[in-house]
């Protein structure tokens, strides 16, 4: 079910990122706002990190994230947060 694995950053306004704290990534995930059933497949596993499902689309979540990171007060205005999915880059060699 948790197929693919994310990291989840907060950009600041000066472009400095940092891995979001997995306690705010907790929030997001137990307690989401959007009511969407769509993210019952997100799974915090450390700062910055997370396991999401094939059904998850990653431009919807980062969106939810961000909204639900401004709603806390996580990040502030101007900043932002960027959710990516990790690539398994091992070349065969």
């Amino acid at each position: 079910m948790f197929a693919r694995k994310v990291t989840v950053e907060c950009i600041t306004s000066n472009g400095t990122s940092t891995p979001a704290p997995v306690a705010w990534i907790d929030t997001f995930a137990m307690r989401n706002f959007t009511n969407d059933k769509v993210f019952d497949d997100t799974l915090p596993v450390g700062d910055g990190r997370m396991e999401v499902g094939h059904r998850v689309p990653l431009e919807h979540l980062e969106c939810a994230i961000e909204q639900w990171f401004h709603k806390k007060g996580y990040v502030k205005v101007g900043e932002r947060v960027v959710v990516r999915e990790e690539h398994n880059d091992r070349s065969l060699t």
